[in-house]
């Protein structure tokens, strides 16, 4: 056997040992290529250079050049399996051999592969040594568990069904206020601390704020009717009312789920088949609420369901948008605004929305003070799929601003997906509200839930969502020559009269934004007058604007009512300005169930062959709990651009109308209690422009003109109507 003999020859180690493949090679593999330092390599060395009793033992090595070492990182980056042909070509360019190129990359994949490995490894160490820690926090949760009923240690099992219930109820509800709490967190720079007194076995939350408790308030609620407009002084909440807003919300939506899937002994049912809130069990339910019932106002609750033609999800984001809202309920909101959002939701809908706002909600008649809310809306969709939305005042946040009116408990609407593209909503309204100054023909309507209440509330959502069904229907038959089958002149018309609808709504009630003024003081059908200026809006004409309203009894039931001011057969009776013309249907769209129901175009054809025919846009709809006829003059040009799918937004209007409500629930010919089969309560409104320049002065004689139009209508109507019913 040979003994190794080392020694230093150029800088360089050689190690002399028994030539054989094996050796030779496996000292290729261990000490050759080093690919930081630099590869070595190996080779034979000449007989020139070899001492002739060694010459077939010493071995030479050398390092790679740092050229060929980055060709090959290159060439590695690219293929990390070279083939024969590659491996040939590149140690022909580098100088080397193949079997060297071969086992360098062989080196650097071995290389590669365990770094790899190594941080594969300290990435599953670190992943370990959390679950381990995390295991230790378990185990002493576990072991530090409390008996709820003695207080001493708790082994698993001990609680009952109830008792684990609760606390995993009480477990998600506080997961639902942490993270609504952490959206409100960054309004106030730090994380809110202000729930950690919230007992975690209490199974329902109150509303109280603690703060501006309407406990210790005392006498009447501010002022009457005509006082300070609220809804001008409200603003955006200041940055301490945030997390109790969030709070505030939480706790409400609570509170109406409980109240919309509750049943006797919270909800009773009347002779009338409606429902009536038991305030005794209300107030055992939820104690404390949002404070106790300020002096001077009165509880009106109410509960109804409906099922309409729209999607879940449309509804959701109908109620979260104010505008889309405000169209919707035009008949109820007169005016709403959106303060602030503390939340716009997650995962690109609206679940866990939260917005402040103010609203005025208000019956189409001067007659009827409209109620102004300052609340906060919450909208959350439930692990079962179900949609809250949920109203509550803030009337606690502001202590020292005018007192209102009216206030909501939490009021809103629980929405649950059914097939087909159908939902089911039940809707709850809860107000406190002063009502001493609603004139005394309107008070059993405002106390049997008709003119505010959620019965009030899902006729109109449901007459809306026919409607918003028909205009997108595609599928019109071309039978009646009437019906306009063009789908955009459809769409161009029916957004036209939504737009006249809305300008009448927001113009008939008694919004504290309006200067009415009485012309005489005779009775309950006194004539209101109020002008204002048009300018820079395209969709009224430029000047001077007259609004003239009344509201009057008549005892003829509402369809009665309806059926003889919608139809132009019947219009000659009492529109005054038709000067006896024959009126014809020129055009017609249906947009509900209810045949009464559709938007149509007439046109006056005049006696007077000197005088040029006009068109006249009218829309007419009625459900359960009140009916409209409303319409406009419209010029024909306008209405052949609409017709063929024009932009409407362009056609100047001034609409005029009526608005027929029940006098309250009155009894049918079998004895039993049916909406509308008594008298009705009329409104008839006039917009006239009386003058086209806007700095002109409103003449006493434009105020008389108009006075007497609207009575002379009146008188017609009740006399065409009385002798039809008779």
């Amino acid at each position: 056997m040979f003994q190794p003999n080392l020694f230093d020859t150029h800088n360089h180690v050689l190690d002399m040992t028994p030539k054989s493949p094996e050796n030779e090679l496996g000292k290729i593999r261990e000490d050759d290529y080093e690919t930081k330092s630099g590869t070595e390599t190996m080779e034979a060395p000449s007989g020139e250079d070899q001492d002739p009793s060694q010459r077939a033992k010493r071995k030479r090595y050398h390092r790679h050049t740092q050229r060929q070492i980055q060709e090959m990182e290159n060439f590695f980056k690219e293929c990390p399996h070279p083939d024969d042909k590659q491996r040939k070509e590149l140690s022909r360019e580098l100088g080397l051999e193949p079997l060297q190129v071969k086992f360098w990359f062989q080196n650097k994949r071995t290389q590669m592969k365990a770094q790899h490995e190594r941080h594969e490894n300290a990435a599953l160490k670190a992943e370990n040594e959390k679950l381990r820690l995390e295991n230790n926090r378990y185990k002493e949760a576990l072991s530090n568990a409390t008996c709820p009923n003695c207080g001493g240690p708790a082994a698993l099992g001990e609680m009952s069904f109830d008792e684990q219930h609760l606390r995993i109820e009480n477990a998600r509800l506080r997961e639902e206020i942490d993270r609504i709490s952490g959206i409100a967190a960054k309004y106030v720079g730090k994380p809110l601390s202000s729930y950690s007194h919230l007992s975690p076995l209490v199974p329902s939350r109150s509303l109280g704020l603690g703060v501006g408790n309407f406990g210790a308030q005392s006498g009447f609620v501010g002022e009457m009717y005509g006082g300070n407009d609220l809804f001008r002084s409200f603003s955006g909440p200041t940055e301490a009312d945030k997390p109790m807003i969030v709070e505030l919300a939480v706790a409400a939506m609570e509170e109406l789920i409980r109240m919309a899937q509750a049943a006797e002994p919270l909800w009773v049912s009347n002779e009338n088949s409606s429902e009536i809130l038991n305030e005794e069990e209300y107030l055992r339910t939820f104690p404390r609420g949002i404070g106790p019932k300020p002096l001077g106002l009165k509880s009106e609750a109410s509960r109804e369901s409906v099922v309409v033609i729209m999607n879940h999800i449309n509804l959701v984001e109908i109620l979260m948008d104010v505008k889309r809202w405000s169209t919707v309920f035009c008949g109820i909101v007169s005016r709403a605004m959106t303060l602030e959002v503390l939340s716009t939701g997650v995962a690109g809908n609206y679940n866990g929305a939260l917005q402040v706002m103010t609203a005025e909600f208000q019956v189409p008649s001067p007659l009827v003070p409209t109620r102004e809310n300052y609340f906060v809306r919450y909208c959350k969709q439930h692990p079962d799929g179900t949609w809250a939305v949920v109203d509550v005042s803030l009337d606690n946040l502001r202590p020292s601003s005018p007192l209102s009116r009216s206030r909501r408990r939490p009021s809103g609407c629980l929405i649950q997906e059914l097939p087909n593209g159908y939902s089911k909503v039940v809707w709850v309204e809860h107000v406190e509200v002063d009502d001493r100054a609603v004139h005394n023909i309107y008070r059993p309507v405002v106390n049997s839930g008709l003119a505010f209440g959620a019965k009030r509330w899902v006729a109109t959502l449901d007459r809306q969502c026919e409607r918003l069904a028909s205009s997108m229907a595609n599928n019109i038959p071309a039978g009646d020559l009437c019906v306009i089958t063009s789908t955009e002149g459809r769409k161009s018309m029916l957004k036209l009269a939504e737009r006249m609808v809305m300008s009448f709504c927001t113009g008939v009630g008694a919004s504290t934004a309006h200067a009415w003024t009485t012309l005489s003081a005779t009775g309950s059908d006194d004539v209101r007058v109020m002008t204002r200026k048009s300018m820079d809006d395209p969709g009224r004409p430029p000047g001077i604007v007259l609004s003239a309203a009344t509201s009057f009894w008549i005892p003829v039931p509402t369809k009665r009512v309806f059926d003889f001011l919608r139809d132009e057969n019947s219009r000659s009776e009492w529109d005054i300005l038709s000067n006896g013309g024959l009126v014809q249907e020129m055009a017609h769209i249906a947009n509900g169930r209810d045949p009464g129901n559709c938007v149509s175009l007439l046109r006056v054809n005049s006696a007077n062959s000197s005088q040029s025919n006009m068109l006249i846009l009218q829309e007419s709809c009625s459900d359960s709990t009140g009916s409209y006829v409303i319409y406009a003059p419209v010029d024909i040009v306008a209405m052949n651009v609409v017709l063929s799918g024009g932009d409407p937004d362009y056609v100047a209007l001034l609409p005029s109308g009526f608005a027929i409500l029940p006098d309250g629930p009155g009894l049918n010919g079998g004895g039993i209690l049916e909406v509308g089969s008594g008298g009705s309560l009329l409104t008839v409104a006039f917009q006239i422009l009386v003058d086209s320049v806007p700095t002109a002065k409103l003449s006493l004689g434009s105020v008389a003109t108009v006075n007497s139009l609207i009575k002379c209508t009146v008188e017609r109507i009740k006399a065409a109507v009385m002798c039809e019913s008779a």
